[in-house]
C-alpha cells in the first residue's frame, strides 16, 4: 500500500515510476503483472468525437456603449448562445458555443475551437436592437475562453449497425450507414481509456487534474447520462493552453461534430489498482446497437477494434491516377486528405473514410471487424472509427513526460 502523498514525494524527488497505459498493458499481456512497488502512476487517455463539448467565452464586439445587449451572435457563422450575463453596454458579449453547433453541414463549433487555438481569425457578427455589429477576433482577444464538457471520456461507447434495408444518415457515420448489417461504426479507445481503468472512479474525482485537449484542467464530476455501469466525466480547461492536433471538428453524414481528448494520470496505491489497470481490449465488451433505436442487441469486444489492426492510414501515392475531383478528399471528415495522394497527419484521425472512398487504393488500413457474441456469430466489417487510438497513445506519452519533468502536478 502507498499513499497519494508518497507518490507526490517520489515525483518531486525524481524517483517515481511513471508508465503509460500501453506499457502497463504490454506487461500484462506477457503475463508479467507488476506489483504495487514497481509502478507509481499510469497515464491513460482517449481521443474522439465527444458531442458534449462546449466553450464559454467573453468576446469583444464593439466599443462600450455601442449597444445595450446582444440578441444573437455568430462566430464564423456558428450560432452562439449569448449570456447568461447581459454585459449591458459593455460592447463585449459573454456567450456559450456548443461543439455541435453548425454554420453549415461542414463547419461547426469544434472547428471554431481548433481555428482559435491554431491562431486563425474568427469573424463575429452580433445582432442587438435591430442593428448588426461585426468584428474580427483572435484567441488573444478573448479575456475568457474555456472549454467544458457536459459528457466526455465515456467508459468506452457503443458500436452501431443498420439492420434496415436502406442507408441512414447519422452522426455516427461519415457516409450514409449501409443497411442489412453490412457495416459497423465504432467509438472508444478501449484498454487505455481513463474510466475503463478506474471504472468505480476510485481516483478520478471532482478536482482530479487532467489534460483536456492537451491543456491542464480538472474533472468537475460525472457527466450527463453517467451510470455506475457506464460512467463518463465532465471536465474543463483553458482554450488558450490547448493543442490543435488534439481537438477539432469532424463532419458526419448528419452534420458537424466535435473532437475532444482527455488524458488522466492514475496513481497506483494498492493491489486493487493493479487489478483494474490490468484490463485488456479483449476483455472489454463493446455493445452493438441498431442505429434506428440505439438499443444494444448484441456485443463484440474492443479486441476486434484495436488488436491486430492498423492504428494509422497507410498512403500509396503511386496509386493515384489524378482521376478528377478527389472523392477521398471530398469525403474526409477532417479535411486531412490532399489531392495527389497526400495526407495531413496533423489532421488525420485514422477514421478510415478515405479507404472506402478512393477507388484506386491510395489509402489502406486494416480496421478489423466486429465478431458478434450471439447465436448469429455474424462478422461485420468496421467502416468507420470515431476514436483515434494512435493520438490517445501520444497523449499518454505526453502526460508521462510532463509528470517526469514536473510540468504537470498531481
Amino acid at each position: 500500500m502507498k499513499t497519494m502523498q508518497e507518490v507526490r514525494d517520489r515525483l518531486t524527488r525524481g524517483e517515481a515510476a511513471v508508465w503509460t497505459a500501453m506499457e502497463m498493458k504490454e506487461r500484462v499481456r506477457k503475463g508479467d503483472i507488476p506489483t504495487v512497488d514497481e509502478v507509481d502512476i499510469v497515464t491513460t487517455g482517449t481521443f474522439g468525437i465527444m458531442s458534449g463539448t462546449a466553450a464559454v467565452m467573453t468576446v469583444p464586439v464593439a466599443a462600450p456603449g455601442t449597444f445595450i445587449r446582444a440578441d444573437t451572435v455568430t462566430l464564423n457563422g456558428v450560432p452562439a448562445v449569448p449570456g447568461p450575463c447581459p454585459n449591458e453596454r459593455l460592447g463585449t458579449v459573454d456567450l456559450i458555443v456548443y461543439g455541435t453547433a453548425a454554420a453549415s453541414e461542414s463547419y461547426g463549433g469544434g472547428h471554431i475551437f481548433r481555428d482559435l487555438v491554431d491562431g486563425k481569425e474568427v469573424d463575429v457578427v452580433a445582432e442587438a436592437g435591430g442593428k448588426t455589429y461585426e468584428n474580427t477576433i483572435y484567441i488573444e482577444d478573448l479575456t475568457t475562453a474555456r472549454i467544458f464538457t457536459t459528457r466526455s471520456c465515456f467508459r468506452n461507447y457503443t458500436a452501431f449497425v443498420n439492420r434496415a434495408s436502406d442507408s441512414i444518415h447519422t452522426i455516427f457515420s461519415v457516409l450514409p450507414l449501409k443497411g442489412r448489417m453490412s457495416a459497423a461504426t465504432v467509438s472508444g479507445c478501449g484498454e487505455i481509456n481513463p474510466v475503463e481503468n478506474d471504472p468505480d472512479l476510485t481516483h478520478i474525482r471532482p478536482g482530479t487534474p487532467l489534460l483536456l485537449n492537451g491543456a491542464p484542467g480538472l474533472v468537475m464530476g460525472e457527466g450527463t447520462r453517467s451510470t455506475p455501469e457506464r460512467r463518463n466525466l465532465a471536465a474543463c480547461a483553458e482554450l488558450s493552453a490547448m493543442v490543435g492536433e488534439w481537438m477539432g471538428g469532424f463532419i458526419t453524414s448528419h452534420g458537424p461534430e466535435c473532437l475532444t481528448s482527455v488524458t488522466i494520470p492514475l496513481p497506483i496505491l494498492s493491489a486493487d489498482d493493479i487489478t483494474r489497470l490490468s484490463v485488456t481490449d479483449d476483455q472489454i465488451s463493446l455493445p452493438v446497437a441498431d442505429i434506428t433505436d440505439r438499443i444494444p442487441f448484441s456485443a463484440a469486444s474492443y479486441g476486434d477494434v484495436w488488436q491486430q489492426t492498423d492504428f494509422t492510414v497507410q498512403v500509396n501515392p503511386m496509386n493515384c491516377l489524378f482521376c478528377g475531383p478527389c472523392t477521398a478528399a471530398e469525403a474526409c471528415p477532417t479535411k486531412a486528405v490532399m489531392m495527389g495522394g497526400g495526407i495531413m497527419r496533423s489532421r488525420c484521425v485514422a477514421c478510415g473514410t478515405c479507404v472506402h472512398t478512393c477507388p484506386n487504393g491510395v489509402y489502406t488500413m486494416k480496421a478489423g471487424a466486429l465478431h458478434l457474441r450471439d447465436d448469429s456469430e455474424a462478422v461485420v466489417p468496421i467502416v468507420l472509427r470515431q476514436s483515434d487510438r494512435s493520438r490517445a497513445e501520444m497523449l499518454c506519452g505526453h502526460l508521462k513526460d510532463q509528470l517526469l519533468t514536473g510540468e504537470f502536478q498531481l
